[in-house]
This record gives C-alpha cells, sequence and structure tokens, in this order.
C-alpha cells in the first residue's frame, strides 16, 4: 500500500505541472510550446565570461600546496644524449606548461613569447623565427594572474642572443606555485639553428640576482620569502643511463638521500652571482698538474654538458686519453724556436708570462689574469691590446703566440719537477701541441682505449673527487657505430686571481649536488 500512494502522488505533481506549463493542444493531434525570443545582450555576455573566467582563477589560485610531510618538492628531469637535463613547470593561471633547462650558471626565467614570430637574421632582415614556432609560446591573455610589466631585456648566450621583454605571473615548479615572478618573455632568437634544434622551450636561472638581466630575482629566493621551502636549499642529482626512463631530478628545501653515499663535503662560495668556489689541485692519474696547487676559481653549471678549464691543462689531460685536437703550427714553431731560450729563463722566472715577455711573445703591459670575461686562445689574437700595434709580429706578441708561449711554459714546468731531461721537455712540449683542442668544441678519442685511460681528479675542501674514463668519456651511437668524446672542453676565462673551471654536467652525473643558499656553500658527495 506504501508504494501505490507513492506511486499516486507522482502522478498527481505531474499533472499540475504539465497543467501549468505553456503547451497547447491543436486540432492536429500535435503539441506546441511558445518559445520567447530575446535580443543578445553583449555586456551579460562579457560579464559571464568574466565571472567564469575568475572562477577559474580563485579555483587554480588555490594551486598553492603546502609542502606536505615530506617537506620536499621534486621536478624529475628528461636525459637528452648526456647534453641537456630539462623538466617541466607552468606558467600563468590555469598554468600553461614548458621544458626547461634549470641552470645554475643563470637567474632568469625566459620562455618564448606568443609574439616570437619573427627573429633577425645576419642581413637584418626579418625572417619566420622558426624556432619558437615549434616550441611552446607563452599566451598571456590566457591567463588571469597575469601582469604586464614591458621592460626590454636581452640575454646573451654562447649560442646566441634572445632578447624581449619582462613580464610577471605565477610560476608552477613541481607542487610549488610562486606568485608574482618576473620572467622574460622571448621575441627574437639571433640564431634559430640552435634554438630550433634544442629540447626545450627556455632556462630557469637558479644563480644568485648580481647576474640577473634586469635584476630580477632568482625564483629560489621567491620561494623562501613566500614560505615554500622548509630548508633554503635545493639539490641535484643527474643520471647518466641514458637509456633509462628517469633522467634525474631536482629537490626544492631538501636533498633526496636514495640519490647519494655517504656524507656531502661543503665548500664555501668565494663569490656571488655564480655558485663559484675555490678548488684545489687539479690530478692526472693521481699526479699533481701542479696548476691549481694554490687554488683555482671553479663554478657548478648544470647548463653546461661539459667540464670546461684552461686551454694548457685541458691540452695535457687531451694528451693522457689521446683525444685528437688540432695541430697548432704557432705552437710548434714557438717551441722549435725559443724552446731552448725558454728553459734557461725558468732558472731564474717562475710565471710563464715573465717569461715569454722576456722572449717578446707576451706585451709588458699586459699583466697575467688581468683580463675579465670569456677568451679563448684563438680569441686573444684580437685582444683589444693588439690595437696598440702597428705590425702583424706585434699583434702577434700580443695574441696568440703570447697564449701559446704561456701554455708550453706550463708544460716545462711539470717536466722539470719531473727531473726530465732538456731532450725529452722540448719533445713533450712539441706532443701537446699536437693535442691544442679547438675551442669549445668536442675532442674525439678511441672507444676501445677507455679501459686504460687514467683517471682525472680534483681536490675540492681537502678531499679528491675522481672521475674515471666511464665517468668522463662521453658514449653516442652514429649510425649503427659507438662514437666517443672527451667530456673535456677549452675555455679561458680569467676572472681576478686565477683560471676558471666549469664543472659542468659531466661532474655533477658522478657527484650529487647540494646548493645551500642558507649557509652559502655547496656540497658535494658520490651519487648513487
Amino acid at each position: 500500500m506504501g508504494i501505490q500512494k507513492i506511486l499516486l502522488l507522482a502522478c498527481f505533481w505531474l499533472w499540475v505541472v504539465l497543467s501549468l506549463s505553456p503547451v497547447h493542444a491543436s486540432s492536429d493531434g500535435l503539441v506546441r510550446i511558445n518559445l520567447e525570443k530575446k535580443e543578445l545582450n553583449l555586456k551579460v555576455l562579457r560579464a559571464s565570461r568574466l565571472a567564469a573566467r575568475e572562477n577559474i582563477c580563485l579555483r587554480d589560485s588555490g594551486l598553492q600546496h603546502a609542502l606536505g610531510e615530506s617537506n620536499l618538492d621534486v621536478i624529475s628531469l628528461k636525459n637528452f644524449m648526456d647534453a641537456r637535463y630539462y623538466g617541466k613547470i607552468g606558467i600563468g593561471t590555469p598554468p600553461q606548461y614548458f621544458t626547461v633547462v634549470f641552470d645554475t650558471a643563470s637567474t632568469n626565467l625566459w620562455v618564448p613569447s606568443l609574439r616570437c614570430y619573427y627573429s633577425v637574421s645576419s642581413s637584418s632582415s626579418l625572417s619566420l623565427c622558426a624556432s619558437c614556432l615549434f616550441h611552446s609560446r607563452y599566451r598571456s591573455g590566457q591567463s588571469c594572474s597575469y601582469k604586464k610589466i614591458g621592460k626590454p631585456c636581452k640575454i646573451s648566450y654562447g649560442a646566441g642572443v634572445i632578447s624581449g621583454f619582462l613580464s610577471q605571473d605565477y610560476i608552477h615548479v613541481g607542487n610549488l606555485t610562486i606568485k608574482n615572478h618576473m620572467f622574460m618573455e622571448v621575441t627574437k632568437e639571433t640564431n634559430n639553428l640552435i634554438f630550433l634544434l634544442s629540447k626545450f622551450d627556455g632556462i630557469l636561472g637558479l644563480g644568485f640576482q648580481e647576474i640577473s638581466i634586469g635584476k630580477v630575482p632568482p625564483i629560489w629566493q621567491l620561494m623562501i620569502e613566500q614560505g615554500l621551502m622548509k630548508e633554503k636549499v635545493f639539490s641535484f642529482w643527474l643520471n647518466r643511463k641514458v637509456r633509462e626512463a628517469d633522467g634525474g631530478e631536482i629537490v626544492f628545501g631538501g636533498v633526496d638521500p636514495r640519490h647519494f653515499k655517504g656524507e656531502h663535503t661543503f665548500v664555501p662560495i668565494t663569490r656571488k652571482g655564480y655558485w663559484q668556489f675555490q678548488m684545489g689541485d687539479f690530478l692526472i692519474a693521481n699526479e699533481t698538474t701542479g696548476v691549481c696547487s694554490a687554488g683555482c676559481a671553479a663554478i657548478i653549471d648544470t647548463g653546461t654538458s661539459r667540464l670546461t678549464g684552461p686551454t694548457s691543462i685541458i691540452t695535457q689531460i687531451n694528451h693522457a686519453i689521446g683525444a685528437e685536437g688540432f695541430a697548432s703550427l704557432e705552437c710548434k714553431e714557438v717551441v722549435f724556436e725559443y724552446g731552448d731560450r725558454m728553459l734557461e729563463l725558468l732558472t731564474s722566472e717562475s710565471h710563464p708570462h715573465a717569461v715569454c715577455s722576456q722572449l717578446g711573445l707576451c706585451l709588458f703591459h699586459d699583466p697575467p689574469n688581468a683580463s675579465i670575461g670569456i677568451k679563448s686562445v684563438i680569441e686573444r689574437q684580437n685582444d683589444e691590446n693588439s690595437s696598440l700595434c702597428y705590425d702583424t709580429l706585434c699583434k702577434r706578441r700580443g695574441g696568440v703566440m703570447c697564449a701559446v708561449c704561456e701554455m708550453a711554459v706550463v708544460w716545462m714546468q711539470k717536466q722539470i719537477k719531473q727531473n726530465q731531461t732538456r731532450e725529452r721537455i722540448l719533445t713533450y712540449a712539441n706532443e701537446l701541441c699536437n693535442r691544442i683542442p679547438s675551442p669549445m668544441t668536442e675532442s674525439a678519442v678511441k672507444c676501445e682505449e677507455i679501459p686504460s685511460m687514467p683517471d682525472i681528479s680534483f681536490v675540492i675542501g681537502n678531499r679528491v673527487f675522481t672521475l674515471t674514463p666511464d665517468q668522463y668519456i662521453i658514449k653516442l651511437q652514429q649510425g649503427g657505430s659507438n662514437v666517443c668524446l672527451s667530456g673535456f672542453t677549452a675555455l679561458d676565462v680569467r676572472p681576478p686571481g686565477s683560471d676558471l673551471w666549469i664543472l659542468g654536467d659531466v661532474f655533477l652525473g658522478a657527484y650529487h649536488t647540494v646548493f645551500d643558499i642558507g649557509n652559502l656553500q655547496i656540497g658535494f658527495a658520490e651519487a648513487a
């Protein structure tokens, strides 16, 4: 009886609804419903769209997650042929996603802009910017948290120059949302081929504000100010096994104990800007080269695939591992013509520049380590000092001839310490002339000789950090065969005081690295 009463009530209310509806029956048996026609009100339409957008903003602004139980924010990285490591970030509300290189040797964040249609070619004419079209582009009009800044800016890299303007928006890194971070919308790229072939859309810098374009604070500074990092550190683990899906990770707010062994060795930051520190001795096959015995400046650079150092030392590494460089006629000429005189001067002079100045190959008013910036051996022939010269010989004395003379003196000093004969010293210097690497390019080695190659070691914080041949040789497959390249590249950078070493992914792959912001120090431990 209860069910029957419910059915009767349902039928009654259905009859009431139909009776009150504007439905009319006609003689032809059809049921017609009258419709009302209203004019489209654009103001109402815009208001509804704005309300919907604001609802999205209100909903997505709640994406700023707390750090949770783990107190860590972990971002997975992809490994592209041991040459680049990149991960995903979001920009805007709702997030627009981009793949970026997390780079500790720069500070700014940049991605291609929707307005990146054209780039400036070598002929200064406008051409279609294919590199932008083949990468994700930021659309400010689709983000409700976007704020216009518009200040123009430009960043120079070894691969080319990018330019654009500053904007401000929310940045989503892993589970964190960083509010109101300034970044660069790129509108022009002067080297389309490099950026076209890249597997990443942009770069997220993790250096200090001192090297920032436009004095934009680094993103980790905003993380700290907005209470997103319990510990003021971030850490890197890079997986050098190319075939594995997990290419590595970056952790904001701490470290992942699964990816290192033992304890980290920490050294203080010596100069803010890059993550720069003091490195001790440099060893080849456990023998000192003597170059950094008094200390050398070094930086950790997650955006550099190789490990770079002064040409004179990279040449010694090439000789030790059998890497093929290019034969330098200037180098052989210096050793042949001035070798004996160099050995005589080394009895009274110890600094390479002083020896070469007395030989007339270096200009006296060009003191050692006076230049600041990146200058390769080849580039030094165009040094500003050469503008004071009016003949070819004078220009050579201030450029390449001076550089190779200084290298030869360093090589000879090493042999003298080993009590080698005069004949052996000159022969060794000539051999190294054949191993001088091309600046910023790879040197090939024979894959079958890797087991017999020596270890290369660095002394950092009174601890020896060793790279084995399997760690510093990069193996590639090309046309069905293996190609092996040295992980060391020549790059002469001379800040005040000493040559600068750049420890890139070759080193980071072997050693888990902690960037301690709170204590201004860097820590290294064996990667696991």
